[in-house]
């Protein structure tokens, strides 16, 4: 994969890291009943696995760059 497509794709995770954090937080502070509870923490989820998506794709890019 080339240095430009990694970097795209790291600013790409990146980017759906702040949507999803953003949604999982207005989701958490809104409250209400347990359904909406179960959407925050679905959605955190989501987050958690994005970030680690987005740590993978920088190292491979930090590590393409250090070549």
């Amino acid at each position: 994969m080339s240095e430009n497509a990694l970097k795209f794709f790291a600013i790409l995770a990146m980017v759906a890291v702040v949507i999803v954090l953003i949604r999982g937080l207005k989701t958490f502070f809104v409250g209400g009943d347990i359904n909406s509870k179960k959407k925050s923490n679905k959605l955190m989820q989501m987050r958690i696995m994005l970030q680690f998506c987005a740590i993978i794709i920088l190292m491979s890019l930090a590590y393409i760059m250090g070549k």
